[in-house]
């Protein structure tokens, strides 16, 4: 029957397809911008609640309705912006219809739209790019994963043009960046869990992930979306690596790349942790990178040898406990002359990581930038274990780094001599 429609009859079936607003929309009431006169509004919901759909369609519908002009849309990594933002499933030229799909310009990192207004595409990661950007329109994605605050500050001084709204969309992080967002009174503040969106998600993903996560510290972050307190008894609170972060690091003496190498690979391993840490001149050690992934060896230890590179380490740190030999062996087959020195556990994680928690406790421990993932598990670590859910690979890999860097004698671990 579509194919004997007319042509306007055809696009009228598929502007229905499309529709997200109204009595025949897919948008559920929470996903429909609030009245009122606010300046952000905060999506602060669980995964899978349709956080992207909700920002793309917002940002389609300033367009259509002439209140956008100049937009910006940002997210914590050139790659989120363009996978998620631009191109993922819910993304902007996905929810479209073709007659109205924006045009996107790779080069350009734009997409524009057929009345002429344009989106530029910025990487929280790049916070120097945020500068003199001006703005109407704003979508910031994943908030609570920016490892630079300041790139939001610097999008806010920009959202000047017109009658300026920010659209936020992100799982919450206990960060001082989205507590103070929350709390602000120029924000409206929208919440959900990955189970208002059930109907439209995998059966798959809610027996396997959602039965792993409920009920646990992890799964009230990320499935309910709770702004979590510190650890009861956490041997470094949030305070502290906040007073001592910092935007850029001096003049470094060294510089390692700390590896946890994961058992297995794939969705359900655990993750190879990855930390890249200097010491510097100063004598305080600084937490560079997280470069932590799920990756198979040939993956994580390609990852490792490019962080090598790029901060020009000088030597690679592997804990050997998790693969023994075949680690090391995994490294030299992509670098036969790397410095690779594997080291061995003697303690449990919690009892290693007490003097590195010393460490943040006297400010000598420095994140530059933010790492999420990373500051969650160093914030679950308690006298008498992990408190976080799943293994602690990105905090263990930080914990060989620091300890090369500040703590070389007595804290649970020892050498094995380097080899060719």
């Amino acid at each position: 029957m579509l194919a004997k429609a007319t042509p306007s009859d055809r696009r009228a079936v598929v502007d229905a397809l499309h529709a997200w607003y109204g009595a025949g929309g897919l948008a559920r009431p929470e996903q429909i911008a609030p009245p009122g006169d606010w300046l952000v509004w905060i999506c602060l919901a669980g995964r899978g609640w349709g956080k992207t759909r909700t920002g793309a369609e917002w940002v389609r519908e300033r367009v259509r309705s002439g209140r956008a002009r100049n937009i910006v849309i940002a997210a914590p990594t050139s790659a989120d912006v363009r996978d998620v933002c631009v191109l993922g499933e819910s993304g902007l030229l996905a929810i479209h219809p073709p007659h109205e799909r924006p045009h996107y310009e790779p080069s350009k990192r734009a997409v524009t739209w057929q009345n002429g207004a344009t989106a530029l595409l910025v990487s929280a990661d790049e916070p120097e790019r945020f500068r003199g950007l001006q703005a109407d329109t704003v979508w910031a994605d994943e908030l609570a994963s920016w490892r630079y605050p300041d790139a939001w500050t610097q999008l806010m001084l920009g959202t000047r043009l017109g009658d300026p709204r920010i659209c936020v969309t992100t799982t919450p992080k206990p960060c001082a960046l989205v507590r103070d967002l929350v709390e602000s009174p120029s924000s409206h503040v929208t919440r959900g869990t990955t189970f208002d969106n059930r109907p439209n998600l995998a059966p798959a993903f809610f027996r396997s992930i959602v039965s792993r996560y409920d009920g646990t510290r992890t799964g009230r972050q990320e499935l309910y979306a709770e702004i979590l307190d510190d650890v009861q008894g956490a041997i470094v609170s949030r305070a502290m690596i906040d007073a001592a972060r910092v935007a850029t690091a001096p003049e470094l003496a060294r510089v390692v790349v700390a590896i946890d190498p994961a058992v297995t690979s794939g969705e359900d391993a655990d993750e190879t942790g990855i930390i890249v840490a200097g010491k510097a001149v100063d004598g305080n050690a600084y937490l560079l990178a997280d470069r932590s992934c799920r990756l198979s060896p040939d993956g994580w230890a390609r990852r490792a040898i490019d962080a090598f590179d790029e901060f020009g380490a000088d030597s690679i740190i592997v804990e050997r406990n998790n693969g023994g030999e075949m680690c090391e062996q995994t490294i030299r087959i992509v670098r036969r002359s790397a410095p690779v020195r594997m080291v061995v556990a003697s303690r449990a994680k919690h009892v290693r990581f007490e003097p590195v928690g010393a460490l943040y406790e006297q400010g000598r421990a420095r994140h530059v930038g933010s790492f999420p993932a990373l500051e969650d598990q160093i914030c679950a670590f308690t006298a008498e274990g992990f408190a976080g859910g799943g293994s602690p690979d990105r905090a263990d890999a930080a914990v060989w780094a620091l300890s090369d860097l500040m703590l070389r004698r007595g804290i649970g671990w020892s050498d094995i001599p380097y080899a060719a």
